[in-house]
């Protein structure tokens, strides 16, 4: 036998037979390594892949594995690991998440062909694929309800300027769209999208101009050569990639847009290698159709994540009712792309106001909806030869449950975005159902490879060879039992396995019985001699195990085929199973947010051209849960008017002051994820709302520093506050917190003011603007549209209550030492800080604030000490309590102390 295809241990690594330098084998490794230096190579052997060099030494690091050594290279022992096949989906996710690619090479021929050439011939092996963390397509290294993007950038340079384009692809869904896109917006582009995997023009990738872009992106940016993004050729390799005679009529691209899909398309060509995803053809997204969110916003606001990272305290988290990973990523891509256009807002709202209004449809849509598999991602696999007969079994799962929900709305009258939904779920392939069903058997196995997934009575040859196969096993059973009775050899066994087939065992004490006379010798053919066995076979025994591997063989064969009949069947319908999926997606996520409204008492809002902001009782929809969950009390609800006053024009801007810990970060972020939500399609978590459409929406709140590149706090406060003040515009929503608060205070409040007198009359935008600076509170005289409103608090002997509620005026103080003194500071140093504020406040009251601050003694002067507490008096009954060790005491010792310390007690 082959010593590449047999069956080690299953362990993570193993030892092999030692191998000179020039072996056939390592000539193969190396050769297929060259080709693949930048990528792990995973190089199949038996049941192991193994990886040799400095890849071993990496994946042994990076995996936790053991390193051994195989052999020698040059003089030098070559470094080698291992994982086996059957586990390789656990180890590849490790290192797709490490950011490794992996190189998986597969034997290509059967041993039996190679040994053809001569004993010492290596089988043929070669990369099927690439694993990168944009083209996985396997159900463990996929969260269901996250998209998994690999995206690509285009740039053309022209005469005068040059344009970008961004193509992004979900290879488990098919989903592929395209949108242009400038320098200045990139990388809240790329960042909306959240790809896993960038791919960038070399040249591209080192342009000093985007290093910024890509220094974010970190491992994600992934340089590859220039040729995979020519646009000259694009058309060519579009046309011959969806076997179409021309892309025309995919649209209209231009040469950016091109570049990008021609680059996104060869990645695939070059990862996937002989297969091809069902991808569906590129969709242009247009510009200035959904909300322009940039990156700090995104993340200040947490929208699917939060700033550590997870998904639990994040919006998309609060508000997620889905029962479908494809409800869940299309509520996600929803989430983080609101649209601008009014009317196809009303449409998803209308969609959530029928569900609303039939709660026992959208409860039985929803209770269907659980039995749906992932169609797109099980479709996508089996389009790449990765699938199983459970991928075929989601797909019979998803069309039949899609045709009970279509029937459930028979006698309703569903608006227009459902009833698109339920045209695409009608034009599902009925006859694949159908065939799926009548193929399938009820419980199907995960690898095709082992059979039995075929329903009984669809093949009759299948029925006969299975029959056949499974009768011999009784046949089998009564062979045994009729020998046993025939030698006496009450032990004796028919077993089988892969050397020798089915034999007969029986121990070594009864070689008599079996070769003992002629007659014994001429049936028992002897096979094998064991340490305390001998095998033996016979004629018959022989004959039954030919007809035996035929009918398995046979029948295995038959239920191959038709799996490939039934996968290039699925596959022929790849678009209409796509769009129906996504029609399931939208019913999904529709119940889902009605199901939602109606639990969290949220309202439909009214979305429309103009410039009003109007929320009655609005509610931060996360921190609602939360004080919920830990039933810390109901939420404060507040009201946010920023619409435009009289002849004003333009939208109002408030200045917002009061106490750290009042809810002001809290009521700044609630306005911007109304607005956000709004514009999704979904209700809002207020009794009232109205929002004219805000077409950029602008966040800084809290504070971060970003040292890798030499930025304080305040600088990144700064970079930040530029971008709104030179990219908002009359339709853009503006919320800002504590600008100015990182430097000193003349020169903040000097920021802070003018900042405002720009929102004011410059970007005339819709805000509202956060501070402690209360001399900013005079600017409601000077500007029109700016007013004061106020968190309220009340003070109750020296404390001070939060009341979270939202009022006009304006606060005229910050209130920071009693919220020290709630924090825990020591008394003394709330003590001296209560006699400085009042010193410092009395002196700029009387004028004499500067001569204070240069009064250096008021702050060096020693912090005042509390004069040290006496001793607790001695006595003796203190001094018993002193004496006693409980935990050397044994229950009798304490019974007695008890008694001895009553004694001494006074009374």
């Amino acid at each position: 036998m082959n010593h590449e295809t047999q069956v080690r241990p299953e362990s993570v690594t193993g030892t092999l037979p030692a191998v000179a330098a020039a072996t056939p084998m390592m000539e193969q490794y190396l050769e297929i390594k060259a080709a693949n230096p930048d990528s792990l190579l995973f190089y199949r052997m038996g049941d192991f892949y193994e990886l040799f060099f400095d890849d071993a030494e990496k994946a042994a690091r990076a995996l936790g594995i053991v390193l051994t050594r195989r052999g020698k290279h040059q003089g030098q022992d070559i470094p080698m690991c291992g994982v086996p096949v059957h586990a390789a989906d656990d180890y590849l996710q490790k290192l797709i998440a490490l950011g490794f690619r992996v190189a998986v090479c597969e034997q290509i021929e059967d041993p039996a062909e190679a040994k053809k050439r001569g004993s010492k011939s290596v089988v043929r092996r070669d990369v099927i694929r690439l694993v990168t963390p944009g083209t996985i397509t396997e159900d463990k290294l996929l969260a269901p309800a996250e998209s998994n993007f690999l995206m690509a950038l285009g740039r053309v340079k022209g005469a005068a300027d040059q344009s970008c384009a961004l193509a992004w692809i979900d290879i488990s869904t098919g989903a592929f769209r395209v949108a242009e896109t400038s320098h200045d917006r990139l990388l809240a582009d790329i960042l909306r999208v959240d790809p896993r995997e960038m791919i960038v023009a070399e040249p591209v990738f080192h342009d000093p101009e985007l290093k910024p872009v890509f220094d974010v992106l970190g491992r994600v940016a992934n340089p590859q050569p220039s040729s995979l993004f020519d646009s000259t050729s694009a058309p060519a390799r579009i046309a011959r990639f969806f076997e179409v005679a021309t892309p025309d009529s995919f649209g209209t691209f231009g040469r950016a847009e091109l570049s990008a899909i021609s680059g996104i398309i060869a990645y695939v060509e070059k990862t996937q290698k002989a297969e091809r995803p069902p991808l569906s053809r590129p969709e242009r997204e247009e510009n200035g159709a959904t909300l322009f969110i940039d990156p700090a916003t995104r993340a200040n606001l947490e929208l699917l994540r939060t700033l550590s990272g997870q998904r639990e305290g994040s919006l998309f988290k609060a508000i997620d009712r889905t029962v479908t990973g494809g409800g869940a990523r299309l509520l996600a891509e929803r989430l983080t792309a609101p649209l601008t256009d009014p009317a196809a807002i009303a449409a998803r709202l209308d969609s959530v106001s029928f569900f609303r209004a039939e709660p026992r449809l959208g409860e039985a849509v929803r209770l269907s909806l659980k039995g749906v598999a992932d169609m797109p991602r099980a479709l996508s696999r089996l389009a790449l030869n990765r699938g199983g007969p459970r991928d075929l079994g989601a797909l019979r799962s998803g069309l039949s449950a899609a045709s009970a929900i279509a029937g459930l709305f028979a006698t309703v009258e569903p608006p227009p975005e459902i009833r698109g939904a339920l045209a695409a779920i009608a034009a599902l392939p009925s006859g694949l159902a159908q065939h799926l069903q009548l193929a399938l058997d009820d419980e199907v196995p995960l690898l095709k490879r082992d059979g039995s997934f075929v329903r009984a009575g669809y093949d009759a040859e299948l029925d006969e060879m299975r029959g056949l196969r499974d009768e011999s096993r009784r046949i089998i059973a009564g062979m045994e039992r009729d020998l046993a009775e025939e030698t006496g050899i009450r032990s004796l066994k028919i077993r089988h396995n892969n050397v020798l087939g089915y034999y007969i065992e029986v121990t070594a004490n009864h070689q008599a019985v079996m070769t003992g006379t002629d007659q014994a010798k001429a049936r028992f053919i002897h096979r094998q001699t064991m340490a305390n066995a001998m095998r033996f076979t016979t004629t018959e025994l022989a004959g039954l195990e030919s007809r035996i591997a035929n009918a398995a063989a046979r029948a295995l064969a038959i239920e191959l085929a038709v799996f490939e009949a039934l996968v290039k069947e699925a596959v022929a319908e790849a678009e209409a199973i796509r769009a129906g999926a996504d029609a399931l997606a939208v019913l999904d996520v529709s119940a889902a947010l009605a199901l939602l409204a109606e639990r969290e008492d949220w309202c439909r809002p009214q979305v429309d051209s103009s410039l009003a902001f109007e929320i009655e009782g609005g509610r931060h929809p996360v921190v609602e849960q939360a004080l919920r969950r830990l039933g810390d009390g109901p939420f404060v609800a507040n009201d946010c008017d920023l619409s435009p006053e009289g002849d004003a024009g333009h939208g109002a801007i408030w200045l917002l002051t009061g106490p750290n810990m009042g809810g002001k970060s809290t009521f700044l972020r609630q306005n911007a994820l109304i607005a956000i939500l709004a514009q999704t399609g979904s209700f809002v978590p207020a009794a009232k709302a109205r929002i004219g459409v805000v077409d950029r929406l602008f966040s800084r709140v809290g504070a971060s520093d970003d040292l890798a590149r030499g930025r304080s706090t305040f600088m990144v406060e700064m970079v930040e506050t530029a971008a709104i003040l030179n990219q908002a515009g009359e339709r853009s929503l503006v919320i800002l917190d504590e600008i100015g608060r990182g430097t000193a205070t003349f020169d903040g409040l000097s920021i802070a003011w003018a900042a405002v007198e720009y929102l004011h009359e410059q970007n005339r935008c819709r805000a509202i603007f956060a501070t402690h600076f209360h001399e900013m509170t005079a600017l409601a005289e000077k500007l029109t549209r700016l007013h004061n409103v106020t968190m309220r608090v009340k003070e109750w002997e020296g404390d001070v209550v939060f009341l979270h509620e939202v009022g006009k005026g304006a606060a005229d103080r910050s209130y920071g030492v009693q919220v020290a003194r709630l924090a825990g500071l020591p008394e003394a140093v709330v003590a001296r800080a209560r006699e400085v504020l009042h010193q410092l406040e009395a002196g700029e009251v009387s004028g004499k604030a500067e001569r204070l601050i240069d009064d250096l003694p008021l702050f060096s002067a020693a912090v005042k000490r509390e004069p040290p507490k006496p001793a607790p008096r001695s006595d003796a009954l203190t001094e018993a309590l002193a004496g006693l060790h409980p935990d050397e005491m044994t229950p009798r010792d304490a019974l007695e102390a008890i008694y001895r310390l009553k004694g001494l007690a006074p009374g």
